[in-house]
C-alpha cells in the first residue's frame, strides 16, 4: 500500500465521530493509545458499523472499540540482573529494536529497515531522538542500526515529503529539529562512510531535500514576513521557525487540545492548535520558551519565534552540504561556495538577532514584535555547538551555565520554574550532551566534565534505586521524579541511554 493510502485512511479515522467520541470520553488515560490502535478490518467498514450500532454509553463504546481494534499495550523492559548501568543499557538495545515492515496497520508508517523506539508510550521511531540514541548504539557496536535509521529517515523523506516527527501518520505534517546532518557525520566519524557516488546520490541529495523542506516558501515572501517555516526579516535576512501544516487538534493528544481550546473562537482555536503542533516540532513540548505567559499554555506563540537552536542546526546542515559537495565534486565546486555563503549569512543573522549582551546569552527572536526573547534557556549553547560564537560570547555562556543552570544533578532546561516539562527543575539528556560538546569545542573541559559527571551520577543513582532509565530527570532534587508534561514520565529511554554511553566514553578518555 502506498504511503498516501495510509495517510488517507488515517485522516478518515481521525476526523470521524467515533474517534472524537472515544477520545473525549477518556476511555484511555493516554490519548495516544487510541491514536495508535490498529483496526482489525477496513476503517470504512468499522466506521459504518459504528453508525449502525451507535453505542449508547461508554461501556458499550469500549466494547465496540475492543471488538474492532487492537489496543497497544506497554512493552516489557528487561529485568535488572544485578548489573551495572552500562551492562543494562547494552541489554536494552535489543528490547527497544523493532523490525522494519513494508505493510502496517493503523497509524504506523512502514519502514524498510529495523529501527529503535525511545520506549514507553513511544512505540515508533522519532527523528531527533534517534540521533542521541545513535551516540550509544555506536559505542555498543551497533553501527549497522545507525545506518538503518538513516536509511529509514531518507525513505520517509522520499515517501512522505519530509522527515516526520515520528513514524506515525499523525506526525506527517511536521518534522523535528533537523539532525540528519549530525547522523550522517556520526556515521562518517565512526568509519561507516559511503562511496563518493553514494554521497552524491543519497546522503547529499537527502540533505538538500531537508534544506528545501525548511526553506519552502522563502522565495514567495515579499518584503518581510513568514511563510511556513521560513522567515524574512526587514533587512532581508532569512531565518527559520517551527511550524505545522495542520491547524487541528493533535490525534495523539486530542482530548487535551480540545479541552484547552474550549471558549476560543474557531479562528483563535486554529492558531492555538498550530502553535501547539509547532512546539511539538521543536521537540521542546512544552516550554516557557514558547509562551507569552509562562503559566498559560493558551498563550503559546511558537510560530512568532525564531528559535536560536533550530537555526544553528540549519547552519550545520548548510555547512555539511557544502562539505559533501566538495567531497563529491572537488574543492573548487561552485555549489560548495553557494552553501558556504548560505551558512555564513545565517550565522551573521543569528548573531545579529539572537545574541543578548545584557543576558550574556543566545535567545530566540520574536519576529512579530521584532525583539529578542527574555527566556534564558539551555538552547543558548547551540551557537557554541555549531562553532559560531566568538570567544567573548562563549565565556559569557559558560559563566551562565556555571552560575544559573548547573545544579546537583546536571543542567536545568531553562531558568524558569514552571509546570512545563521543558523548564526547571527538569534536565534532559540531549541538552546535557549539546552543552558538554559546546563547551568542549571552546576548550572549557573542566566545566564540560563536571556537567557530564553530574548527569551520570543522577542517572546511575536513579537506576540503582528504581532499576530503570527515564526520559527526563529532576536535576534540583535528584531523589524526586521529574514531572510536567501531558503524560506520565516514560521509561526506556533511548536518548538517555545514548547520552549516558557518550558520557561514559568521555569520562574514560579524560581519566
Amino acid at each position: 500500500m502506498e504511503v498516501s493510502a495510509y495517510l488517507a485512511s488515517s485522516h478518515q479515522f481521525f476526523s470521524s465521530e467515533l474517534f472524537h467520541r472515544v477520545q473525549m470520553a477518556g476511555l484511555f488515560a493516554d490519548s495516544k493509545t487510541f491514536a495508535d490502535a490498529e483496526p482489525k478490518s477496513d476503517i470504512t467498514l468499522i466506521l459504518n458499523a459504528y453508525k449502525e450500532q451507535l453505542p449508547a454509553d461508554n461501556e458499550s463504546l469500549l466494547a465496540f472499540v475492543n471488538m474492532h481494534f487492537v489496543i497497544p499495550t506497554p512493552p516489557q523492559e528487561p529485568e535488572v540482573q544485578s548489573e551495572d548501568l552500562q551492562a543494562y543499557i547494552t541489554r536494552l538495545w535489543p528490547a527497544l529494536t523493532r523490525k522494519g515492515v513494508t505493510q502496517t496497520a493503523g497509524s504506523l508508517l512502514p519502514l524498510p529497515c529495523d529501527y529503535l523506539v525511545p520506549g514507553g508510550r513511544f512505540r515508533e521511531i522519532y527523528y531527533w531522538d534517534s540521533f542521541f540514541t545513535s551516540l550509544g548504539l555506536m559505542r555498543s557496536g551497533y553501527e549497522a542500526q545507525v545506518q538503518s535509521m538513516v536509511d529509514n529517515f531518507i525513505s520517509l523523506q522520499q515517501s512522505v515529503g519530509l522527515i516526520p516527527n515520528g513514524s506515525r501518520t499523525y506526525y506527517s505534517s511536521r518534522s523535528q529539529p533537523p539532525v540528519l546532518a549530525l547522523m550522517i557525520s556520526l556515521l562518517e566519524k565512526n568509519g561507516v562512510e559511503a562511496e563518493p557516488e553514494d554521497l552524491n546520490g543519497y546522503y547529499l541529495q537527502a540533505l538538500i531535500r531537508e534544506h528545501h523542506f525548511w526553506m519552502n516558501g522563502a522565495d514567495e515572501i515579499t518584503g518581510s514576513g513568514a511563510i511556513q517555516r521560513a522567515v524574512k526579516l526587514p533587512d532581508g535576512e532569512l531565518l527559520n521557525r517551527y511550524w505545522d501544516d495542520s491547524a487541528t487538534p493533535r490525534p495523539e493528544s486530542y482530548r487535551e487540545d480540545v479541552e484547552l481550546a474550549q471558549g476560543l473562537s474557531e479562528s483563535d482555536a486554529q492558531v492555538f492548535y498550530r502553535n501547539i503542533r509547532a512546539a511539538c516540532e521543536s521537540g521542546w513540548d512544552f516550554s516557557s520558551r514558547w509562551l507569552a505567559d509562562p503559566e498559560s499554555l493558551l498563550s503559546i506563540q511558537t510560530t512568532d519565534l525564531i528559535p536560536v537552536d533550530l537555526n544553528c542546526l540549519l547552519v550545520i546542515l548548510e555547512q555539511t552540504i557544502a562539505r559533501l559537495s566538495a567531497h563529491v565534486h572537488g574543492e573548487d565546486d561552485e555549489q560548495k561556495q553557494v552553501w558556504q555563503q548560505k551558512a555564513q549569512a545565517r550565522i551573521d543573522a543569528i548573531n545579529k538577532y539572537c545574541w543578548r549582551e545584557d543576558m550574556g546569552a543566545f535567545v530566540d527572536f520574536n519576529h512579530k514584535q521584532m525583539q529578542p526573547s527574555s527566556v534564558h534557556a539551555l538552547s543558548t549553547v547551540l551557537p557554541l555547538f555549531a562553532g559560531i560564537a566568538n570567544s567573548e560570547q562563549a565565556d559569557k555562556v559558560a559563566q551562565a551555565l556555571q552560575t544559573q543552570f548547573l545544579q546537583k544533578g546536571g543542567l536545568l532546561t531553562s531558568v524558569n520554574q514552571t509546570t512545563q516539562q521543558w523548564d526547571a527543575p527538569n534536565g534532559w539528556a540531549p541538552l546535557q550532551w549539546f552543552a558538554v560538546e559546546a563547551l568542549k569545542a571552546y576548550g572549557k573541559m573542566e566545566l564540560a566534565e563536571e556537567i557530564a559527571n553530574r548527569w551520570l551520577e543522577t542517572v546511575n543513582n536513579y537506576y540503582q534505586c528504581h532499576h530503570t532509565l527515564m526520559e527526563k530527570y529532576n536535576v534540583v532534587d535528584t531523589t524526586a521524579s521529574a514531572k510536567g508534561g501531558e503524560y506520565e514520565v516514560q521509561h526506556g529511554f533511548g536518548w538517555t541511554n545514548g547520552v549516558v554511553q557518550a558520557f561514559f566514553a568521555l569520562q574514560k578518555a579524560t581519566q
